[in-house]
């Protein structure tokens, strides 16, 4: 029997909404197989409006309540757009699992009251789909004392345990490690930046919303005074739990560490580049000597970026998650259609060994259509 759901994802890249189809009707009930996807993009002028709550200013209550509701409009339009060209009807469907859009992510040691904040309505989107909605996955962790980040070691565990050591590692905007233990235990934490500095400063510089393939970072040469710079912020030696984002991570960030240098700007995006892996690579070789690295997110399709892995971690094997039955490019929103199915199961969907949690718990709101 057909197990049908559909998983939204929008990252901190703010570059599009990637809209999965999903059946877990297989036998095995653990490798989903992914029956149409799509990546529905956001206007220019909502990916401004969103990055400009990432960071505090003027009339944010009354911005987020509006973009909350486009942006849930726009989740929904996705979900539509999915289902017609997949032609599945609404009531196929068991549930829509929607992450919706982080603007503010404030873990434990950041604030007084650690909170984070994910825009699209889903009150929205199950209206305008008719399809009951799961959403509202990270709140749950966060009041049970964790970081409500990253979410999906537990989907990893699931889709690609193992008798050995291996890594899942999602570079989106920012990236995260999922360390899948040969004893069957789980742990991980976001590394740093993924690829959100590395689309700011191409599209700065060359009007292009991303490097592709990193052709632009490998025309560049890294540069050892900014490398250093950047990677003596003390997020990379804080010891797990931890999560970040934007908040940590970001354009005045960089240019405060571009203070007296002067750079060509293929080698400042060659240094990112090296930020990136550099970063991961030390994740890697905390967790093990080698083994099996497996690789998702728009990071996945950067040849420079993981040529600059391999060269860091020459006793792991690497390879994309497709390699092992899921496309690297869906993974996570297939993930977020997981989550969902996990909610309405009455299981678990945290991990906390990952977020610090004081215990498993079944994440997510459920919205009826």
């Amino acid at each position: 029997m057909p197990d049908l759901f559909i998983g939204l994802m929008s990252g901190t890249s703010v570059d599009a909404i990637d809209a999965v189809l999903v059946d877990f009707g297989g036998e095995d009930k653990i490798k989903p197989h992914i029956l149409a996807a799509l990546n529905h993009p956001i206007h220019p002028s909502m990916r401004d409006a969103i990055l400009a709550l990432c960071s505090p200013g003027p009339s944010e209550l009354d911005r987020a309540g509006q973009l909350d509701r486009q942006l849930g409009q726009v989740f929904a339009e996705a979900t539509n757009t999915l289902l017609a060209r997949a032609g599945i009807e609404p009531d196929d469907v068991t549930a829509v699992g929607s992450h919706g859009q982080t603007v503010r992510h404030r873990p434990p040691g950041t604030v007084n009251s650690p909170f984070t904040l994910q825009l699209g309505d889903p009150n929205t989107i199950a209206a305008l789909t008719g399809i009951r909605t799961v959403a509202d996955f990270r709140r749950r962790d966060m009041a049970l004392g964790g970081q409500g980040a990253p979410l999906m070691p537990a989907f990893h565990r699931a889709a690609f345990k193992t008798g050995g050591n291996r890594a899942v590692v999602n570079i989106g905007g920012m990236a995260n490690i999922t360390e899948l233990n040969a004893d069957g235990s789980v742990y991980g934490y976001d590394t740093g930046p993924g690829n959100a500095l590395l689309d700011y400063w191409v599209g700065l510089h060359r009007k292009q919303p991303f490097d592709r393939d990193g052709a632009w970072a490998t025309s560049g040469r890294a540069n050892p005074e900014l490398l250093n710079r950047l990677m003596s912020n003390p997020y990379f030696t804080a010891e797990p739990p931890k999560s970040t984002g934007r908040e940590t991570f970001n354009a005045s960030w960089l240019e405060q560490s571009l203070t007296g240098l002067e750079l060509a700007p293929a080698d400042v995006q060659a240094t990112l580049s090296e930020v990136t892996a550099a970063s991961i690579a030390e994740a890697v070789h905390l967790f093990a000597d080698g083994g099996e690295l497996l690789v998702c997110g728009g990071g996945a399709r950067n040849k420079d970026l993981l040529s600059r892995l391999r060269r860091r971690l020459p006793t792991w094997s690497i390879a994309d998650t497709g390699t092992y039955g899921i496309d690297a490019d869906w993974l996570e929103a297939v993930g977020f259609a997981w989550l969902a199915r996990q909610t309405l199961l009455g299981l678990p969907g945290n991990c906390p060994g990952v977020t610090g949690a004081k215990k498993e718990a079944i994440l997510g709101a459920i919205y009826p259509p």
